[in-house]
């Protein structure tokens, strides 16, 4: 906006369009102009109290955020990221379905209470019939991203906020929502809508992402450097090259209209065929490659196959030139190579985002931090990262750095020559280090090494060679370094437990894991864990514990969920596909017994109600001796009471004791 133009001016402008009808020229931009129009028709009043728009009740906010939750699960993370860009700013990050309803707000406390004050919360509604020009309905309006500032606002109410918004669309160009940047009028920023603009491209990509992972896609940009960033192009394509759907650069840059999407083909934009990159074979295809378009322009172009692109899905005919013939590739038959991320990712947006982010760094020099609590997988992670880099070829080298005894730890790491010390070997040791050359070197549980030894690391990684202990030569080290812990070491530097420059050196990225209890796919994780169990079974759980243990917090998250499953397949009978409490080890039934439906927290709580569990009496039958034991020991020894509880007679709960 003219910096010339004052908030009192702008009224004035609005006091004119009231009384005439129309703006005074050059006033107000033309946007907000028209958008003060549409207000003005739908009966917005710009002074007093705001008529329609009602926040949903909570039954329709629920509603809204089920048909919103695959928006809201890509989006999170990424406004996550934006709200750390602007901390401490008196601002507020907001994301709206394409209904102007606010699904979920990120801000400062003390900016939250004032924008609680216009309803600028999760459930209100901001289109602009209800609350006249706003960033949030505009944006949506006009499909494009726009500032609303001060008293741009149509709502003299809103004149103290300072907002930029910018609208997300899906693959196909479909409007799915608004991100939007509020924050108090007398502190923006100029850059607030660049960053807008920025995180709507980066949740737009992560949604195209998500739902063409099946699909080929073609990454692209004018720049080599700008392939894998927010700014590049990406296509998703048939495997006869059939554009599927595409980003918003794709579209920009190669001016595809929404109608043509199910219609064009890579070879009608691109003077390098599909049939050029597969026959490079896929070692080639994953790699950039300079692209001529019929624009005249180039690209820099890599395709991405899915993991389902084995020979079968490759081999299906593309097009030739003139369209008219179908014939099969002359390449030999196309087998990628496994992507290991994509065979651990089970639908996890947490999870999937963290991948993501270390496939793309791992290859490039920069050493990646996985965090998380014991048993989440950090590992599995870090070795599927490994296999899905550009190292895959190399080793993976792992080292627990809590396992290994602090005398040892140095020449097991560094390694040593002959007669370096006493016991050592005669002809010397190569270390861990020098056995991960050319490939990926993992080192588990670094909070717990030694300060002593944090100092010998720290300058091998600077200045990545190593001297065996005992001598010899310096040798150059040539590995991609990936580090794990479930300590939090930036407490442990600020306690002096590890060294400052050591934690700067392995943090070039950090990635959170998140815990089993965090994940939203678990339905797909025990899927997967009783089918590698139970190999050609359909193996279920008992909905009763199905149900405890998707509520039961697991401390030691996937490593004691995957040992349970194992202990309760190994238990069941030739014939049983279902497992139950029968088949669970008695100290973890008596856990999990606390987290039946309809019971609270504590057993006891269960008790004093009285309340039945809802599992059938047939299938209470299976319940462990452990968990009947628990349950008279809550019932204070009162059988009918705890026969009642479980839904059996008194009889055979004596009976189930006897044979005890």
């Amino acid at each position: 906006m003219d910096p010339q133009i004052t908030s009192q001016v702008l009224r004035q402008a609005r006091v004119h369009l009231l009384a005439h009808g129309e703006c005074p020229p050059g006033a107000v931009q033309a946007r907000i102009a028209s958008s003060w129009q549409r207000s003005l028709r739908a009966g917005v009043q710009p002074v007093g109290r705001v008529s329609g728009g009602d926040p949903l009740t909570g039954t329709e906010m629920r509603q809204v955020l089920t048909r919103s939750e695959d928006l809201l699960a890509i989006a999170r993370p990424v406004m996550d990221y934006v709200f750390e860009q602007i901390q401490d700013s008196h601002s507020m990050v907001i994301l709206a379905n394409a209904q102007s309803t606010l699904l979920h707000t990120l801000g400062d406390a003390p900016f939250l209470n004032k924008a609680e004050r216009v309803a600028l919360r999760s459930g209100a509604i901001w289109t602009e019939e209800a609350r006249g020009t706003n960033a949030i309905g505009t944006a949506l309006v006009e499909a494009t991203p726009l500032r609303v500032e001060g008293a741009e606002h149509f709502l003299e109410a809103n004149s103290f906020l300072s907002c930029a918004a910018s609208p997300i669309f899906s693959a196909q160009g479909q409007l799915l929502g608004v991100l939007d940047i509020s924050g108090d009028q007398r502190l923006a920023q100029a850059h607030t809508l660049g960053l807008a603009t920025t995180a709507a491209r980066m949740i737009e990509n992560r949604w195209l992402l998500a739902r063409h992972q099946r699909d080929w896609r073609m990454h692209f940009h004018t720049q080599a450097e700008g392939v894998g960033t927010a700014a590049e192009g990406i296509l998703a394509l048939a495997p006869d090259g059939l554009l599927l759907g595409g980003n918003r650069a794709a579209m920009q840059s190669l001016k595809i209209a929404l109608a043509d999407w199910g219609h064009l083909h890579w070879d009608d934009i691109s003077a390098m065929p599909l049939r050029d990159w597969l026959a490079r074979g896929h070692s080639h295809t994953e790699r950039l490659h300079l692209a001529a378009l019929h624009t005249g322009r180039s690209v820099f172009a890599r395709l991405v196959l899915p993991l389902q692109a084995t020979a079968a899905a490759a081999t299906p005919a593309v097009l030739s030139s003139d369209r008219a013939v179908r014939a099969p590739l002359a390449a030999a038959p196309l087998r990628p190579a496994p992507d290991a991320l994509a065979q651990l990712d089970t639908g996890d947006p947490t999870w999937r985002a963290a991948a993501e982010r270390g496939r793309r760094t791992l290859g490039k020099g920069i050493a990646l931090l996985v965090q998380g609590e014991s048993g989440v997988g950090k590992e599995l992670f870090a070795r599927a990262l490994h296999d899905s880099s550009a190292r895959h070829a190399g080793p993976f080298v792992a080292i627990n750095c809590a396992a290994i005894p602090e005398h040892l730890i140095e020449a097991e790491l560094f390694g040593y020559e002959s007669g370096a010390f006493t016991g050592a070997r005669r002809d010397g040791q190569l270390g861990r280090l020098r056995e991960a050359q050319g490939g990926t070197l993992f080192l588990d549980e670094i909070g717990d090494m030694p300060l002593a030894l944090q100092t010998r690391l720290l300058r091998v990684l600077q200045e990545r060679s190593i001297t065996p202990l005992g001598g010899g030569k310096a040798q150059q080290l040539d590995f991609a370094l990936v580090c794990a812990t479930h300590h939090q070491l930036r407490e442990a530097v600020a306690q002096g437990r590890f060294r400052a420059d050591l934690f700067y050196r392995i943090n070039g990225l950090a990635l959170q894991l998140p815990a089993l209890r965090e994940r939203s796919d678990r339905d797909a994780i025990t899927r997967r864990l009783l089918d590698q169990f139970n190999p050609g079974q359909a193996v279920r759980l008992h909905p009763d514990l199905a149900f405890a243990m998707a509520h039961y917090p697991w401390p030691g998250n996937l490593r004691e969920y995957a040992n349970a499953l194992q202990t309760a397949s190994a238990l069941l009978l030739p014939g049983e596909d279902s497992i139950g409490w029968s088949q669970l080890s008695d100290d973890l039934a008596q856990e999990l017994l606390r987290y039946r439906e309809g019971a609270p927290m504590a057993v006891a709580a269960l008790a004093a109600q009285a309340q039945p569990p809802s599992l059938p009496a047939t299938d209470l039958k299976t319940l462990s001796h452990a968990a009947i034991a628990q349950m008279l020991q809550q019932c204070r020894g009162n059988v009918s009471q705890a026969a009642k509880l479980l839904g059996i007679s008194r009889q055979t709960l004596y009976r189930r004791l006897k044979a005890a």
